[in-house]
C-alpha cells in the first residue's frame, strides 16, 4: 500500500484516479477543484487480525474502521472476512486550505501544503478529548515544536490519579510520545502517544493524539507559527463527475433530525440540493458510515 503511486476509487459506477506523491516520508494526495481524496478498498482478514490492527496498518482510526464495518466484531472479525477500508474523504469545509485542519467529528487531521504549483494534503487519524474534556474548536497557531517532550501533569489529572508525579520524563511511559506541537491555546498539544489504541477514540483530556509512527511525519511538515484550524463537521458534501456525495460521521451530540437539517443546509449552500435523491440522503444519514456516499437523484 505505501509504495503505490496510483489508487482507483469506485463509487457506484464512477471511477476516478488520484496521484499520490511521496513527501516527508509519507503519502500525500494532490487536489485541485476536487475536494474528495483517497480510495475505498476491500481487505481480507488473515492471521486472526483485529479491526484495531487493520485500522492502524491502513492509517485509519478505530472509529473509521468500525463505522465502515458496523456488523463486524472489532476484536475477532474472523479470518477470510472482507473488511471495507474507508480511506476516502471529503475535505473539510473551511475558508482556506492552509496548514493543519482537524475535524473533530471524524477524528481526522489534514495538513495542506504546496510543492511548486501543485497542492497536496497529507491526512492522519487522531484521538481527541473525552466527554467533559472536549477538544476546543477555533483557529490557533503552532507556538512551539518539542522533541522528546516531558509531560507536566495538570493538577486536574493528578487529582484523578494521585500516584502520578508532577513531571513524567520522555520515555515509554510518557503519554505525549516522541514529538509534540504546542498550540497558541497553550494547554493543548498535538502529540504522539504511548497508547495507540486511543487513536480514533474520544480518550484524551483535550489534546490531539497521533499514532507514534505518524507524529514524526507531521512534525517534519508543520512549521512553527503554522495555522491550525479545528472544526466540528459531522456532515460533509462534494461532487465527483457531476454526482453528489455526502459523508456523515457519528456525533454523540446530534439526533438524526439535526443531521437532516445540517445536510439540507449544507447542500443548499453548495447549490447541490436539487440533484439529491431524498431516500439515498436519509439512508446515508441513518447509516453514518463515515465514507463518501453518492446521493444523486
Amino acid at each position: 500500500m505505501k509504495n503505490r503511486l496510483f489508487l482507483t476509487a469506485v463509487f457506484g459506477l464512477n471511477f476516478f484516479i488520484l496521484w499520490i506523491a511521496p513527501s516527508a516520508d509519507s503519502a500525500s494526495y494532490t487536489y485541485t477543484n476536487n475536494t474528495v481524496v483517497g480510495s475505498i478498498a476491500a481487505y481480507t482478514v488473515k492471521n486472526d487480525e483485529s479491526l484495531i490492527e487493520i485500522a492502524r496498518n491502513f492509517k485509519l482510526g478505530y472509529n473509521e474502521i468500525t463505522d465502515a464495518n458496523p456488523d463486524m466484531d472489532p476484536f475477532v472479525p474472523g479470518n477470510g472476512m472482507s473488511v471495507t477500508i474507508p480511506s476516502s474523504w471529503i475535505l473539510p469545509d473551511v475558508k482556506s486550505y492552509e496548514g493543519i485542519v482537524i475535524n473533530l467529528s471524524e477524528m481526522r487531521l489534514y495538513y495542506f501544503f504546496k510543492r511548486g504549483k501543485s497542492k497536496f494534503v497529507a491526512t492522519f487519524p487522531v484521538g481527541i478529548g473525552s466527554e467533559g474534556n472536549d477538544t476546543p474548536t477555533g483557529e490557533f497557531k503552532i507556538v512551539e515544536k518539542i522533541v522528546k517532550p516531558s509531560w507536566r501533569v495538570p493538577e486536574s489529572i493528578r487529582k484523578e490519579k494521585p500516584n502520578l508525579p508532577a513531571v513524567v520524563p520522555p520515555g515509554p511511559d510518557n503519554p505525549l510520545g516522541s514529538y509534540a506541537l504546542r498550540l497558541s491555546l497553550r494547554s493543548y498539544l498535538i502529540h504522539g502517544t504511548n497508547r495507540p489504541w486511543g487513536v480514533g477514540r474520544r480518550a484524551s483530556h483535550g489534546c490531539i493524539r497521533l499514532y507514534p509512527e505518524d507524529i514524526p511525519k507531521l512534525f517534519k511538515l508543520a512549521p512553527k507559527g503554522g495555522k491550525v484550524t479545528i472544526v466540528k463537521q459531522p456532515v460533509k458534501a462534494s461532487t465527483i463527475s457531476n454526482k453528489v456525495f455526502i459523508e456523515v460521521h457519528k456525533d454523540d451530540y446530534h439526533q438524526n433530525e439535526q443531521y437532516s437539517k445540517m445536510a439540507v443546509k449544507l447542500l443548499k449552500r453548495k447549490n447541490l440540493l436539487e440533484g439529491v435523491n431524498t431516500e439515498k440522503l436519509n439512508t446515508a444519514i441513518k447509516e453514518k458510515k463515515g465514507i463518501p456516499v453518492e446521493i444523486s437523484d
